[in-house]
C-alpha cells in the first residue's frame, strides 16, 4: 500500500482557527483542526488552505508540528454570506495552485476537502494536479431538505448539483456515521465501496469529568437550580427555538422547578435566528440567558456545571457537542436524527427524543429533573461512552482512506 506523506486539506467557507459557535464556525472547525494535528502525529504532514476573511491573520500560520494553515486571498477580505462562496471557488483554486507551484513537484499525495464548496475546488485541483480527492460532506443538502421541510426554503439547486458532482468524482468519501454512509448511497447514488465510515473524536485532555459543584459555583449557578445548557450556532437547524418552547412548557406545568437555561453561541449569516424576542415573548427573560461562544476549556466548564446538555437539532451529521458534553460526565438530551443516535447511547449516556414538539422535550427535561438517580447514572455512562472516541483513531482511519485513494487513483502510476 502506498505511503502518504503530505495532504492538502481544503476548508473554503471557514478557517479551522475560528471560534466554534460564531458565524459559520462549528463542529467542522474542530474536526479539521483536531484531525490535522493527529495526522501529523502519525507521520502525515497537513497543509490546510482556507480563505482570508478579514481577521488579520498571517498568510501562513503554523498550527503545530507538521500542520500549516494558509489564509489565501480569494474574493473580498471580509466575511461574506455562505451562499456567495460558490462564486469564489475558481479564485480559491487559483490561489492554492499559486502556493503549490512554489513547492516541489509531488509535494502533496492527496487532497481532502471539507463541505461542498471545498469539494468543488477539490474536483478542479484533482484534475489539474492529478491527485486523488477525499471528501467529507459534514452536511448534505438533500438530508437537510428532508428534515427541514417546514422550517425554511430548500437548499439551492446549485448546492445539490455540486454535491452530486463531488460524490461522482471524488476518489473516496468519508462519512461520520453508518447513517450518513447510507444517505450518500440512497440519496446521491454513491458506490458503497468508495465510502469510509470514520467517526469524529473528542479532546479528552480538555473535556473530562470534574467537580460539578465547583463548576457551578464558578459560573454562579446555585445547587438547587436545574441547569440546562445549549451550545452551538443560533439558527433554526440547531433547534434552540425548540428548547425555548420546551422551557416555556416546563415552566407552565412545573412552576416549582428552578429552571436555568444557558444558550452559548451566535447567529450564522442569513440563517441566524433572533432568539431573544422568542425568550421575551415566552416570559422567560430571567430563566434563559444568552452568552457568546467560549473557548474549549471554558465550554468544558459550562458542561460540567450543567445537569443536562440539550441538542434539539433537526439535522446533525454527528454532533461533536454531544461527545464533548458526555466526556465531561453530563447527560445529553438530543434529537433522534442523523448521527446523534450513534454519538449518544440512549438510556445509558443520554436520552433521545423523537420529534421536536415542546411537550416531548419538556417531558424529557422533567424526567431528568425528577430522577436524581437517572441523571447520575447517565452522567457516569456519558463519561464512559466518550472514552471510545478519540481523535487518534479518527486520524488513523482517515490515513487509511488516503492510502486507499492513492492506490486506486487512475493517475497513480503516472505521477
Amino acid at each position: 500500500m502506498s505511503a502518504v506523506r503530505r495532504v492538502a486539506m481544503l476548508s473554503l467557507h471557514t478557517s479551522p482557527l475560528e471560534q466554534p459557535g460564531r458565524g459559520d464556525a462549528g463542529g467542522m472547525n474542530v474536526y479539521v483542526r483536531s484531525t490535522a494535528r493527529e495526522l501529523a502525529r502519525v507521520g502525515i504532514d497537513v497543509e490546510i488552505f482556507t480563505r482570508e476573511a478579514g481577521e488579520g491573520r498571517p498568510s501562513r500560520e503554523v498550527l503545530g508540528d507538521g500542520v500549516v494553515v494558509h489564509h489565501l486571498e480569494a474574493g473580498p477580505r471580509r466575511r461574506i454570506p455562505k451562499e456567495a462562496l460558490p462564486g469564489l471557488t475558481d479564485a480559491f483554486a487559483d490561489a492554492i495552485t499559486d502556493v503549490a507551484d512554489l513547492l516541489a513537484d509531488g509535494h502533496f499525495d492527496v487532497l481532502h476537502s471539507h463541505y461542498w464548496v471545498s469539494g468543488a475546488v477539490g474536483l478542479t485541483l484533482s484534475r489539474e494536479m492529478r491527485l486523488p480527492l477525499v471528501h467529507s460532506m459534514h452536511t448534505m443538502a438533500k438530508v437537510k431538505d428532508l428534515r427541514m421541510k417546514a422550517l425554511g426554503a430548500p437548499e439551492p439547486a446549485a448546492r445539490t448539483a455540486g454535491e452530486q458532482d463531488i460524490v461522482d468524482g471524488a476518489a473516496r468519501l468519508i462519512a461520520n456515521t453508518s447513517t450518513e454512509a447510507a444517505e450518500l448511497v440512497s440519496l446521491y447514488g454513491a458506490s458503497p465501496d468508495r465510502i469510509d465510515v470514520v467517526a469524529p473524536g473528542v479532546d479528552l485532555s480538555t473535556f473530562h469529568s470534574g467537580d460539578r459543584t465547583a463548576a457551578r459555583a464558578a459560573l454562579a449557578f446555585p445547587p438547587e437550580q436545574f441547569h440546562v445548557v445549549f451550545a452551538g450556532r443560533i439558527q433554526k437547524l440547531k433547534g434552540p427555538q425548540v428548547l425555548v418552547a420546551a422551557a416555556a412548557e416546563l415552566r407552565r406545568r412545573r412552576p416549582d422547578i428552578r429552571l436555568a437555561v444557558s444558550i452559548l453561541g451566535s447567529g450564522s449569516g442569513s440563517e441566524a435566528l433572533a432568539l431573544q424576542p422568542l425568550i421575551d415573548d415566552a416570559g422567560l427573560t430571567e430563566d434563559i440567558r444568552l452568552y457568546p461562544p467560549v473557548t474549549a476549556a471554558h465550554l468544558a466548564q459550562w458542561f460540567r456545571a450543567a445537569d443536562a446538555v440539550v441538542m434539539p437539532s433537526f439535522s446533525e451529521s454527528f454532533g461533536l457537542v454531544a461527545l464533548e458534553a458526555q466526556a465531561c460526565g453530563t447527560p445529553v438530551v438530543a434529537a433522534n436524527v442523523g448521527g446523534l443516535p450513534q454519538a449518544i447511547s440512549d438510556g445509558r449516556s443520554g436520552l433521545l427524543v423523537d420529534g421536536h414538539s415542546a411537550h416531548e422535550w419538556a417531558d424529557a427535561l422533567e424526567r431528568l429533573h425528577d430522577d436524581d438517580g437517572l441523571r447520575e447514572r447517565l452522567g457516569r455512562g456519558a463519561a464512559t461512552h466518550a472514552l471510545a472516541f478519540g481523535w487518534q483513531r479518527t486520524a488513523l482511519l482517515t490515513a487509511q482512506s488516503y492510502r486507499t485513494a492513492v492506490d486506486r487513483f487512475p493517475a497513480a502510476t503516472t505521477r
